[in-house]
C-alpha cells in the first residue's frame, strides 16, 4: 500500500510565561506537524524543533515517502536516514526524520483500525508520569503553584530546572520541597549547566538536604566521562539520567557502553520516531537499565506502554499545554499515570488544524 501524499507545517506557540533552564531561555515553542495519506487514511506525526524542520520533512516526504509501501516502514526509515548524509542526520535532520516516522506508524495503525500500542505489542496498561517544569525563569510563587497543583492532581513525582544561578539553586530546591511535601519524589535537571566537581558537590547536597532522587544531565550529556564520574561517586539513592539528545541509536549505545547513566532517556521526536524509540527501549532492556520518555507526553503514550523497561514519561508543562490545546484525544494523567484510549486508532490523536492556524509559522 503506497503513501499517496503528505504535508509538514510549522507552528510557533507562545509560552504561557517565560521559560528557562540551566543553559537556555525561550518564549515560544515550535511544533512541526506531519500528515501522510494512503487509501483515504491520514497518519499524524509531530516534533518540537525549529521552523526549518518543516521543509526538511517535506523533502523527505516528497523524495522518499511518497510512493513507498507504508508497511515496509523499516526500509523507509533506513532510506530516509541515508538521504540525510550530506546535510546531517543529527539535530534538525533527526527531528524531521522522527516526525515523518511517527506519521508512518500512525498511518499503519489507522489503516488497520488499531491503536498504535497494539501494533507495537502492549507491555503496560498505563504509563507513570512525572510533572516537569519548575523553570529557572519562575519566581517562587509560580514554582510553588505549579508543583502544588500537580500534587493535587495525584502526580507523585516532580522535576525542576536548576543551573542558571548556582548560588540560588539550593534555595529554589528547598522551595520546591516545601511545596510538594516529603512524600512526593523530587527530581532536578541541570541541562548540562554544571562543571564536573560542581555537579558532584550539588549531587550530595541535593540528595542529603532535600531528598532529591533524580539528577538529569548534571554535566553535558556529551561528557560521558563526567556523567560516569557522577554515577560512580554520587550519593546512594540519587539516579543519574540522560539521553534526550540521543539523535541516533549509536549515540545512545555509546552512552550505555560508557556506563554513564542509571536511567536511559530517549525522545521519539528526536531519536528517530517510533522506530528509533523502540530501538532505544530494546537497548535499555538489554543492558539492563530502566527507560524514561522525554517530553511530548501524548506522542510517547502508546510507545511507553509498549516499552518493557519503562520507568515513566515526562509530563512536560509546555508540551502538555500545547497538546491539550491542539490535539483531540489528549489524555490527562489520573493518579499519576496516563492510559491510552484503545478505542481510537493510531496515536489516538487528531490535529485541530483550525485552532492551530493562528500560530502558523511556516517556511
Amino acid at each position: 500500500m503506497k503513501i499517496d501524499r503528505g504535508t509538514a507545517t510549522s507552528y510557533a506557540i507562545p509560552t504561557d510565561a517565560p521559560e528557562a533552564d540551566g543553559t537556555f531561555g525561550w518564549h515560544s515553542t515550535t511544533l512541526i506537524v506531519v500528515e501522510l495519506q494512503a487509501e483515504g487514511a491520514t497518519g499524524l506525526g509531530y516534533t518540537y524543533s525549529h521552523p526549518v524542520t518543516a521543509p526538511l520533512c517535506r523533502d523527505l516526504i516528497d523524495k522518499i515517502a511518497v510512493g513507498s509501501d507504508v508497511w515496509q516502514s523499516a526500509d523507509l526509515f533506513h532510506r530516509m536516514r541515508v538521504s540525510q548524509r550530506n546535510y546531517g542526520r543529527e539535530g534538525i535532520g533527526a527531528t524531521a526524520l522522527s516526525a515523518v516516522d511517527v506519521a508512518v506508524w500512525d498511518l499503519k495503525a489507522r489503516l488497520l483500525g488499531k491503536p498504535l500500542v497494539a501494533l507495537l505489542g502492549q507491555a503496560h496498561g498505563s504509563a507513570p508520569v512525572y510533572g516537569s517544569g519548575g523553570f529557572t525563569a519562575y519566581n517562587d510563587a509560580q514554582l510553588t503553584a505549579q508543583f502544588a497543583g500537580w500534587v493535587e492532581q495525584g502526580i507523585p513525582r516532580m522535576k525542576m530546572k536548576v543551573g542558571t544561578d548556582s548560588n540560588d539553586d539550593l534555595r529554589r530546591v528547598s522551595v520546591a520541597r516545601k511545596a510538594i511535601g516529603d512524600k512526593t519524589e523530587l527530581f532536578v535537571d541541570a541541562n548540562g549547566a554544571y562543571a564536573r566537581k560542581q555537579a558532584l558537590d550539588f549531587a550530595h547536597r541535593f540528595r542529603h538536604e532535600y531528598g532529591v532522587t533524580w539528577f538529569e544531565e548534571p554535566v553535558s550529556s556529551d561528557d560521558l566521562r563526567g556523567m560516569k564520574l557522577l554515577r560512580d561517586n554520587g550519593p546512594d539513592g540519587l539516579e543519574i539520567a540522560a539521553g534526550e539528545y540521543g539523535w541516533t541509536d549509536m549515540y545512545l549505545r555509546n552512552m550505555l557502553d560508557a556506563e554513564a547513566v542509571d536511567v536511559l532517556q530517549a525522545d521519539a521526536t528526536r531519536c528517530g520516531g517510533v522506530t528509533g524509540f523502540m530501538a532505544a527501549s530494546a537497548m535499555a532492556e538489554a543492558h539492563p537499565l530502566p527507560f524514561s520518555a522525554h517530553c511530548a507526553p501524548s506522542l510517547h503514550l502508546h510507545l511507553a506502554c509498549a516499552s518493557r523497561p519503562l520507568r515513566h514519561v515526562e509530563y512536560f508543562h509546555d508540551h502538555a499545554r500545547i497538546e491539550r490545546m491542539l490535539f483531540d484525544g489528549f489524555r490527562e494523567p489520573v493518579n499519576g499515570a496516563m492510559s491510552p484510549d484503545l478505542t481510537r486508532p493510531g496515536l489516538g490523536l487528531d490535529f485541530k488544524r483550525q485552532d492551530a492556524e493562528q500560530f502558523r509559522d511556516d517556511i
